[in-house]
């Protein structure tokens, strides 16, 4: 009977059967591109735009790159860490690097998902601001355009100090990152 059923299964039945099982069982053994990035898990938030991943089995610190938020110490620093916290923290993610500077931190664009971006999620909240000087993606200034016109995060208050402005005026803490700013450790890592 078996024998039967495959005589009347050849022809365009049997090949359209067969190409559905491949598709199906190739789509499974596939992994999702996460953008093409490198798989991690997030297993620590320094703060806002600074994770800890474990990637290839050693951790790695992560600096968020194209965004700046608000330091530990400053107006809506404790809600940005709690925010990427909530968004990552646990979870799965891609890393896609960008830079790494002369402490040893990978500077990247961060995808909790194949359509989330870390790094985008947070200004679009009012969590960050765009890095401007090391900027070069315009979507961070539409979204931060769009969130502080939207009273949203940071933007709810009337005149929200920005975290290089804060730095430079001496009220983080004095961490050697701090004192230079992304083109002079880029150019530091280049020599």
């Amino acid at each position: 009977m078996t024998s039967h059923l495959l005589r009347r299964m050849s022809g365009s039945y049997f090949d359209a059967a067969r190409i559905i099982l491949l598709t199906v069982l190739m789509a499974g053994c596939q992994q999702h591109s996460f953008k093409d990035g490198k798989p991690a898990r997030c297993v620590g938030v320094k703060d806002g735009d600074t994770i800890v991943v474990v990637l290839d089995g050693q951790q790695v610190t992560i600096r968020l790159a194209e965004v700046d938020c608000p330091e530990k110490s400053q107006a809506y620093g404790q809600r940005a860490r709690q925010y990427t916290s909530g968004l990552c923290f646990g979870k799965e993610v891609s890393i896609v690097e960008k830079n790494k500077d002369r402490y040893g931190r990978t500077i990247a664009i961060v995808y909790v998902d194949d359509t989330t971006v870390l790094n985008k999620e947070l200004v679009k909240a009012g969590m960050a601001w765009r890095y401007v000087q090391y900027s070069d993606d315009p979507v961070y200034g539409e979204l931060e355009d769009e969130a502080r016109n939207a009273h949203r995060g940071l933007w709810a208050d009337e005149n929200p100090e920005a975290p290089w402005e804060f730095r430079k005026h001496g009220r983080a803490p004095s961490h050697p990152i701090h004192k230079k700013k992304y083109h002079e450790v880029e150019e530091e890592v280049e020599s």
